[in-house]
């Protein structure tokens, strides 16, 4: 599979471009008229900037935390424990899932950097590891567990009162669906923690041994890995002079007024800490109700700023986490157009009524899997696409009796799962280890198919 995918699967952008045609055409079979459908994915271009916006912003906190040099020097004492390539492969993914649980941004570059990080500890110390299931492994967050978790777009939508009610596609709600009934039921809880189990055994028997182990320097060129960023010998060391830099007065003419304002730990500090007991207050308010996407990116943006506290240099490390996000910027709107057409055209109330109307109240949480995973392909977005096709399982699971959180639950999964086929949310990962995209998503793909029974009788025997 993965010497097939290497050969076929085309790069990201061009697979965007691939599904704009492939959406286009379904939408002509739905009776629309192409200029119509050319109208619709123009303003799908343009429809969720505000949304996209909140992803950047989630991404690229969590990318400047995760390379905080205190907390990459942790990765990298981390990557010295496995002894063998595959309990280095089921590390990383464990990390990773567990981490997306928390912030998906956060879970999804540190994920990439501990990959990175474990490819160069194995190639030192002569340990079999396949690199691109590294890869895969620090990409697992993003495939199953993130959409469960604090930073996950379906459930902290609905805590959102803006989001419901008239003018809205759940105006048949009649009131907010606070995150005890979804992120922290029991019910989603089990299913986080059966899942990080099962997806790290899967990573440990996928993992290649002996020649068909190919490491990190078959991928990254050598002088690039052991460079003075970290690498070698010299990682640990390298780690604590840039965490010590973190730590020192700023180089340059410090007496001037001006360095010493963008470089006053009082100033980055003090606000800081003033957001931190704002956010601190509103959750002491309104309780679980305050963990919306806003909410989880105001903790992480200022949660940064405490831990560097130097405006100057956490704009600085914004500045890096700009190329992390540089394709998401791209390819987002490609995605949001073809999420036009399939709004316009009516593609995504179609799948989503078709589906759902075979499941009985039994089946529900696995038709809801599907719909998200079937959707999930053609527009990778978990905030956008709920907004389209959330409505139709709500009020599905409405008429089966089936309770809101459970069906948000059961869907969030499917959102996540079909990650592991769409490399839109891969591209930060990409550019952090050097993988080609066509490189590790036949690991990918055999990780998505296993997934298929193991979720089915998960979904459908764990008890809301």
């Amino acid at each position: 599979m993965s010497k097939f995918v290497e050969r076929w699967m085309p790069s990201p952008f061009v697979f965007a471009i691939l599904l704009t045609y492939i959406v286009f055409v379904a939408g002509l079979a739905t009776g629309s008229g192409p200029v119509d459908l050319l109208q619709y994915w123009y303003d799908g271009f343009w429809a969720f900037l505000g949304f996209s916006m909140q992803m950047v912003l989630i991404l690229m906190t969590g990318f400047v935390i995760a390379y905080h040099p205190r907390v990459n020097d942790l990765l990298q004492r981390l990557a010295r424990v496995p002894a063998t390539g595959a309990q280095a492969a089921a590390f990383v993914g464990f990390i990773s899932m567990s981490l997306a649980w928390i912030h998906w941004g956060f879970s999804l570059i540190m994920g990439a950097i501990f990959a990175r990080e474990m490819g160069k500890a194995a190639h030192e110390e002569g340990i079999d590891v396949h690199y691109p299931l590294l890869a895969v492994g620090g990409y697992m967050g993003l495939g199953l567990t993130w959409h469960w978790g604090l930073s996950a777009s379906a459930p902290l939508q609905l805590t959102d009162a803006n989001n419901i009610g008239e003018g809205t596609g759940f105006d048949f709600l009649t009131s907010t669906i606070p995150a005890a009934e979804t992120i922290f039921h029991p019910y989603a809880i089990a299913l986080t923690i059966l899942s990080i189990i099962f997806a790290t055994l899967v990573l440990y028997v996928l993992s290649p041994s002996g020649d068909r182990a190919k490491g990190i320097t078959e991928y990254v060129d050598e002088d690039e890995l052991f460079d003075a960023t970290g690498g070698g010998a010299g990682d640990e060391a390298a780690a604590e002079t840039a965490a010590e830099a973190v730590d020192d007065e700023p180089s340059g003419d410090g007496r001037l007024p001006s360095e010493r304002l963008n470089n006053s730990r009082v100033l980055g500090g003090l606000v800081a800490l003033l957001g931190v007991l704002i956010l601190a207050a509103q959750f002491a308010q309104s309780g679980m109700g305050a963990f919306t996407l806003n909410a989880v990116n105001f903790g992480f943006l200022f949660a940064g700023l405490l831990v560097y506290q130097r405006p100057s240099y956490y704009r600085e490390r914004f500045n890096d986490a700009a190329g992390a996000a540089a394709g998401i910027v791209l390819l987002f709107p490609f995605f949001a157009g073809i999420q036009g057409i399939m709004t316009g055209a009516g593609l995504a109330t179609l799948l989503a009524e078709a589906l759902l109307s075979v499941s009985t109240a039994g089946t529900y949480p696995v038709i809801a899997w599907l719909t998200g995973a079937i959707a999930n392909l053609f527009v990778p977005s978990g905030g956008g696409e709920w907004l389209v096709v959330g409505p139709s399982v709500l009020q599905a699971a409405q008429n089966l009796g089936v309770p809101y959180g459970q069906a948000t639950i059961a869907y969030a999964v499917g959102d996540a799962h079909t990650n592991l086929l769409n490399p839109f949310w891969a591209l930060p990962l990409l550019a952090i280890t050097g993988v080609k995209a066509r490189e590790m998503f036949g690991y990918a793909i055999a990780m998505l198919l296993a997934l298929i029974p193991f979720l089915a009788i998960v979904l459908w025997a764990v008890p809301y």
